[in-house]
């Protein structure tokens, strides 16, 4: 059983919510660190909240077109997040930009994964971007999220190949059975205390993770 103390995770999605699945699969078998206690969505529509229903966790949807501007969206966004107290925010396939003011807020306590090796290809297309670089492997990151688009500080890297014929959806379904091994993986040693950002950077078990995070080749 998990217990009260347990560290609160809310998980931002935006469609389908494959990770999202992993972390409620990884949270029934105790293996996740912490209990998520909800998940909200910009689309009504996302599958994601259905896979939350399923697993009993509570869900709210705060719509794009609600708010008109990104500083509105977000405002709206943090009422609902800290309505649940959390002590973590995932990101999970959340398809917006987050203002500076989101981000600050909290600060050290929210995570995403995104699916290049980074700083290589941040933003859209990552996929196809290394294959047309010519890029041998490819991979996926778990990061802080800072005010610099996909370029807070790596926690946790894992990486694919990629072969002479592979198209982009051949590579992004290699890379997402990676992420869904590496991110509740990490969020686990979030909730453990083991992994913290201090002064920009990212911390495991107290040392200095380099850039490419733990595990670095």
């Amino acid at each position: 059983m998990i217990e009260q103390s347990s560290p609160r995770i809310v998980v931002l999605i935006s469609g389908n919510g494959s990770n999202l699945q992993t972390m409620l699969d990884q949270g029934d078998a105790n293996l996740l660190g912490g209990k998520i206690v909800a998940v909200i969505s910009n689309k009504a529509e996302a599958y994601g909240l259905e896979r939350a229903r399923a697993a009993g966790i509570a869900t709210a949807v705060v719509s794009n077109q609600d708010h008109a501007s990104r500083e509105h969206f977000d405002g709206a966004l943090s009422e609902v997040i800290d309505g649940y107290q959390p002590n973590l925010v995932v990101l999970a396939g959340f398809m917006r930009i987050l203002t500076p003011s989101f981000v600050h807020h909290y600060q050290g306590r929210l995570l995403n994964i995104h699916p290049s090796l980074l700083p290589r290809y941040q933003g859209l297309n990552t996929h196809q971007k290394a294959i047309d670089a010519g890029d041998q492997e490819h991979g996926c990151s778990v990061h802080f999220v800072t005010e610099e688009l996909d370029g807070g500080p790596v926690i946790l890297q894992a990486r694919v190949p990629i072969f002479a014929d592979d198209d982009a959806c051949v590579v992004a379904e290699r890379v997402q059975v990676q992420e869904h091994a590496i991110y509740p993986l990490t969020i686990r040693w979030f909730c453990e205390g083991r992994v913290v950002m201090q002064q920009g950077k990212a911390y495991l078990d107290g040392a200095l993770l380099p850039t490419h995070g733990y595990a670095q080749e």
